[in-house]
């Protein structure tokens, strides 16, 4: 027999709500903006890093900024001045980091709490930084919240990372160009401008949160040189036609980018483009052009390559006109040189990664197949997945990395973010193993 309902909900509410919706308790004790930290990674987990935010138009990208800060796992504080507060409302900056907006110093001292000997913040992000406060900076004026928090951090050894933006022809400015260079003599990490429309915009925010992570990053690559290639190649048939693949170079792309996080020097061969100005990039179309382009790099001493590259394994003799449509068509293709083949042989020391793609196969074949390519091109790894069920062109994939010896097969799977710092976690133990370490 049911229980009456007043009954019923007079027990209800002598319930302890804790016990009733934990997590919905929990949620309520946290600003909203915080329900998004760690979504996209966790490469910033456990970081503080303080907003900077000073009088350039550029301060409207400032709320996404720190979204993306968060996303990436950290805990965000916004320090704005007098002038930002003329473009930007300190609510809004409230909202997109979570915390309350330090518009003025008061007796928690918050300069020296964030930025002192013993303060919480890992970094002094200052973006967007007008002009005058890069003038204030390198002159050690002290008039804003801004340059108190980076004559602290200055002081305290606190790394500071600034994003300029203004007019390009306040840029260009002989005082501003010898400030900015004082600046990086302290140490000083400068992200950016880009020059559109007469203006030195301030950096996107891709670069800037990239360059963050490399500042705080692991740094388990420091000082070591990387080459990368990426995507697919393309053989002409004509002036307008050619071969190529299905690979979009998306796993080259995160490799690339997981290498510069880790400190790496990163140079990154394919026929796209990238667009990071810490991130060299060589565009190389054809099979034997990219061939090429490695061979050439790999004498500036290069440590490691990593051959992710749907490289073609045929070309065609191209006709120098183009080839008139209608009618049936035959092409004489031939094999094409291999890349890894020609590294190796030229440089015996050298770490090389590369790629095994396999279609409509099993688990044990394809490890099978993989393991004689390791052995057969002397390879360090192999990283071995079935595009047939997914991957190329795709946001995700599933892997099998194989090492020499007799280990067991790594299995990973998940975004090519999470694959390519995989992937990355190996290398410094490839190096340990050649003894270059």
């Amino acid at each position: 027999m049911k229980k009456p309902l007043k009954e019923s909900q007079n027990k209800k509410d002598q319930t302890n709500p804790d016990q009733q919706n934990p997590t919905r308790n929990k949620a309520e004790k946290t600003h909203p903006t915080l329900w998004i930290q760690g979504h996209r990674s966790l490469s910033l987990a456990g970081k503080t890093v303080v907003l900077g935010v000073t009088g350039s138009i550029g301060a409207v990208r400032v709320v996404e900024l720190a979204r993306e800060l968060i996303r990436n796992g950290a805990e965000v504080h916004a320090v704005m001045t007098e002038a930002a507060k003329h473009i930007l409302h300190p609510d809004a900056l409230h909202y997109a980091t979570g915390n309350p907006v330090i518009t003025e110093l008061g007796g928690r001292v918050e300069h020296v709490e964030f930025c002192g000997f013993r303060g919480r913040a890992d970094l002094l992000l200052i973006a967007p930084a007008t002009a005058n406060t890069i003038g204030k900076i390198a002159c050690g004026i002290d008039d804003t919240t801004v340059t108190s928090f980076a004559t602290t951090a200055l002081g305290s050894d606190v790394p500071v990372m600034i994003v300029p933006a203004m007019h390009e022809s306040m840029y260009r400015h002989p005082a501003v160009t010898e400030n900015i260079a004082k600046l990086k003599s302290w140490g000083i990490s400068i992200v950016g401008p880009r020059f559109e429309e007469g203006v030195a915009k301030i950096a996107s925010n891709e670069e800037i949160v990239l360059e963050v992570e490399r500042a705080l990053g692991n740094r388990s690559l420091e000082n070591r040189k990387v080459i990368i290639t990426g995507g697919s190649t393309a053989e002409s048939i004509d002036p307008i036609r050619i071969l190529t693949n299905r690979a979009s170079g998306k796993t080259g792309r995160e490799l690339a980018l997981e290498a510069y996080r880790r400190g790496a020097d990163v140079t990154l061969v394919h026929r796209d483009r990238l667009g990071f100005a810490g991130i060299r990039e060589v565009f190389a179309e054809s099979a034997a052009e990219m061939t090429d382009a490695v061979l050439s790099e790999l004498e500036n001493g290069y440590e490691v390559l990593i051959s992710s590259a749907a490289i073609a394994d045929y070309t065609a003799e191209p006709s120098p006109e183009k080839i008139k449509s209608g009618g049936e068509l035959v092409l004489k293709l031939k094999p094409t040189r291999k890349l890894i083949k020609e590294c190796r042989e030229r440089y015996p020391e050298l770490v090389i990664i590369g790629f095994k793609a396999e279609t409509g196969i099993g688990r044990e074949e394809l490890l099978e197949r993989a393991a004689t390519t390791l052995e057969g091109t002397k390879l360090d790894m192999i990283a071995a997945n079935d595009v047939g069920k997914g991957g190329m062109g795709t946001e995700e994939n599933e892997l099998y990395l194989l090492g020499r010896g007799k280990s067991e097969p790594r299995h990973v799977s998940g975004n090519k973010r999470k694959l390519a710092a995989s992937i990355l976690e190996e290398v410094p133990k490839l190096l340990n193993s050649r003894r270059i370490l």
